[in-house]
């Protein structure tokens, strides 16, 4: 399991940080995109297995729909005016110190 900022919008992978899904999602829109995403991440694979570059073009587009979908990706999901910090490195986010009182907790 990876560590999960306080506020619940991020997770911590290699010290970067990642948008969690949207918690207002109901259970049956969350699955029913996860399933959806899975699928499309399917596609990518045998895209890049046939070498077809419009295929795997449309491919990527579906998995970024998907992410859009889920809140992981494109408009943030909360709105209180936080910026974005999807993608960048923890240490470098205001998320810095919390991040680093976990390895001393442990």
């Amino acid at each position: 399991m990876y560590p999960t900022t306080p506020d619940s919008r991020y997770f911590v992978v290699k010290g970067r940080l990642w948008r969690c899904t949207n918690p207002a999602l109901s259970e049956d829109v969350r699955q029913r995109l996860v399933v959806q995403l899975m699928a499309a991440r399917r596609e990518v694979k045998a895209a890049k297995a046939s070498g077809d570059d419009r295929e795997l073009t449309v491919a990527r587009e579906h998995v970024q729909a998907a992410k859009v979908a889920l809140g992981e990706r494109g408009p943030v999901w909360w709105n209180d005016g936080s910026p974005d910090f999807n993608k960048r490195q923890v240490a470098n986010t205001p998320y810095a110190e919390w991040y680093r009182s976990l390895s001393t907790n442990r």
